[in-house]
């Protein structure tokens, strides 16, 4: 593909406008404005204020069999389902290793890499192969866990980001990612062959990628460039995959349920009757509920209904409900609005969440092991030991899952034998020492050599992270757009601790149902499944950001400020302002494209960039505004003008139409004079 060529007075970017005599204007560029300065050679055709929308046609293609990946931040899992047979979701659960006492439904989120950054195992295997190596050895490995969050929390997220394994070693985060998914790839492929009694084509396999819906597109796409290096599929077969937003994921799974499938916390005597002066931690209903949770989990193969669920028929259309997917990373939320009688849901909120999941319970309980021994040896402990910190971790996972409210007896956590010499050579003194002389009287030494948490002491570190979920479904059900929400929807791993539930159902449930999905770490993974079967289901959704691109309007005296002033040819023109394609929270259609018009500044010209501007917030004008920022850019590759058969003089007009109704943005393009598609695509990871 041919290089961008540099702007000039001549190749400004021009745009035609409509005046109140329908005579069309056109507006130019100057060289000090960003856009030029980003990008160069195109005329846009069509500015408008308001999108033109056009229908769009989804294209069906006959897959035989839709596996979903629910690439979790502390652990995943796939499912699948044979198109023949869609009300049937095989789930994976054979997983090598595992952990005592904990149904293996996922397997953790780790990779280990050799020394010379080879793929070497990923899950329970590369948790327990890490385990096992000498001390010495380990520190020439490679091993990550929880790194999904890094692509959230990285800013300016490209190609070249890098991860940090364990021992401090860097690698390019795509690699990562495309090991860990080829990891997927490859088990679900020998798990298809097993049990597919014909060979399956590559191409027959459609591929779902489950993200959270508050990831920005840069992330979102990231996921997509990761499953091409992994193999996948091609990018000349995009459609083959589809990243799926996971609380809409559990959202579709929910309308599949029947009442024997549900926990509905408000139906619970007392709502969760957690005993404050009993021996027993947990009320007997909801223990029962609990049990009823786990009935399941040994099954491989989960049949959903052919249409809608007996907890679907009693709603109707227009009631709403919110799906809180409290995973390991982030909580998501979304709300949806039911369509009867075709069951189709509407989103009625834009998206929102945060960094609220689990993991905030475990940085927590590492800031307590700093309170207590000094910031300085664990980092050093971590360094140096890093599987025994591992060991650590695994342990107070293990005590972390039976954490419940109002727990008479205290937890016991085991230090690993490490831990316990490397700080008495390291401080000189016992870790029962600086247990004794440290301010965090909730957390006592035993005789047995573990350190003995309080029930208050665990509670205190749930209370940050369930207070900010908390927090935000209360700032969501204020929002006028959601008011009168009939269902909560509580589903993700996070959402099976009896903290969150307790916390929840104290602070909602007399405004409406808590509900949650049996085996509900499970939930998001069979919804992926449906929604790769179904794409369409979700009809409306919101946009999450304000999109457009720089554009030049006549310049108005006293409307526009003198900076923005363009002369050309006597006349008076406005630079920078934004053209919106959507705005924040504005509800698009699946299937609906915003289209615009571009021409070639210059014959021979073979690509196109124009270069996309977001924000969030709807209050903006020009391109230059606080809060506005580049964030991407659309590419088109023009053929050779003599391909085209067009006239030298003649004027050339290429149609790009954008989709902002699915998970993800996508652009088309055809050339007008020949009615033939021109390459496009749309990069949030190049700047």
């Amino acid at each position: 593909m041919s290089a961008a060529l540099q702007p000039s007075m001549d190749t400004l970017q021009i745009g035609c406008v409509s005046g109140p005599d329908g005579e069309r204007s056109v507006t130019l560029s100057p060289p000090h404005s960003p856009l030029l300065n980003d990008s160069c050679n195109i005329a846009p055709l069509t500015p408008s204020l308001s999108p033109r929308n056009a229908p769009q046609s989804l294209c069906a293609r006959p897959f035989s069999v839709v596996v979903a990946i629910d690439f979790g931040t502390t652990s995943s899992g796939y499912a699948f389902s044979f198109t023949q047979d869609p009300e049937a979701i095989h789930m994976m659960r054979r997983w090598e290793g595992g952990d005592p006492g904990i149904a293996n439904q996922k397997t953790p989120t780790s990779l280990l890499l050799t020394p010379e950054q080879r793929f070497h195992s990923f899950g329970f295997l590369a948790r327990d192969s890490y385990h096992d190596l000498d001390p010495d050895e380990a520190r020439d490995w490679l091993y990550f866990e929880k790194f999904k969050m890094k692509i959230h929390s990285t800013t300016d997220l490209t190609m070249e980001t890098e991860l940090e394994a364990m021992n401090g070693r860097r690698v390019k985060a795509i690699e990562v990612f495309a090991h860990a998914l080829r990891f997927f790839r490859e088990h679900a492929l020998k798990e298809l062959k097993d049990q597919s009694s014909s060979v399956l084509e590559k191409e027959a396999v459609r591929w779902v990628i489950t993200v959270p819906a508050i990831w920005k597109q840069p992330a979102k796409q990231f996921m997509r460039e990761a499953a091409y290096l992994a193999g996948l599929i091609s990018p000349e077969n995009p459609e083959q995959l589809l990243i799926a937003l996971e609380p809409e994921a559990a959202s579709i799974y929910c309308r599949k349920l029947r009442l024997h499938q549900v926990i509905d916390l408000s139906g619970l005597t007392n709502g969760l009757d957690f005993e404050q002066d009993s021996t027993v931690p947990i009320g007997s209903s909801f223990r029962q509920a609990r049990e009823q949770l786990r009935r399941s989990r040994h099954s491989r193969t989960f049949l959903v209904e052919s249409g809608t669920g007996e907890l679907w028929s009693e709603m109707q259309t227009g009631d709403r409900y919110i799906v809180a997917d409290c995973g390991g990373g982030t909580v998501d939320l979304t709300v949806h609005q039911i369509e009867q009688p075709q069951g189709t849901l509407k989103e009625l909120y834009k998206a929102s969440g945060g960094p609220y999941g689990a993991v905030g319970v475990d940085l927590a309980f590492e800031e307590m092991l700093c309170r207590i021994f000094g910031a300085d040896f664990i980092w050093s402990f971590k360094a140096k030991r890093p599987a025994a910190w591992v060991d650590l971790t695994i342990a107070f996972e293990a005590r972390k899952r039976t954490a419940v409210p109002g727990r008479a007896s205290a937890l016991n956590i085991s230090l690993p034998f490490s831990f316990i010499d490397f700080y008495k050579r390291h401080r000189g003194q016992s870790v029962e020492t600086a247990l004794r002389k440290s301010n965090v009287n909730l957390v006592k030494w035993s005789s047995q050599g573990m350190l003995r948490m309080t029930s208050e002491a665990m509670n205190e570190l749930f209370q940050p992270t369930i207070s900010q979920i908390v927090q935000h479904i209360d700032g969501l059900m204020k929002k006028p757009e959601v008011g009168r929400v009939r269902i909560l929807f509580l589903v993700g791993g996070f959402a099976e601790s009896p903290m969150l539930q307790h916390a929840v159902q104290s602070a909602f449930g007399h405004t409406c149902r808590i509900i949650i999905p049996q085996d509900v770490g499970l939930t998001i993974l069979k919804g992926a499944v449906l929604f790769g079967l179904d794409p369409t289901v979700i009809r409306v959704r919101r946009c999450p950001l304000t999109y457009g691109v720089g554009v030049l309007n006549k310049f108005v005296e006293g409307k526009h400020p003198r900076d923005k002033l363009l002369v050309k040819e006597g006349r008076d023109w406005c630079t920078d302002i934004l053209d919106r394609f959507v705005a924040v929270d504005q509800s698009v259609a699946l299937g609906e494209v915003v289209q615009r018009s571009y021409t070639p500044a210059r014959p021979g010209q073979r690509r196109i960039i124009i270069n996309i501007y977001c924000c969030s917030s709807d209050e903006v004008v020009y391109i230059t505004d606080p809060g506005v920022r580049k964030c991407g850019t659309i590419n088109l590759d023009l053929p050779e003008a003599k391909e085209t058969n067009l006239p030298h003089k003649g004027r050339r007009e290429i149609r790009a139409s954008m989709q902002f109704g699915d998970t993800e943005i996508k652009v088309t393009a055809v050339d007008m004079v020949t009615s033939k598609s021109v390459r496009a695509a749309i990069d949030f990871l190049s700047n």
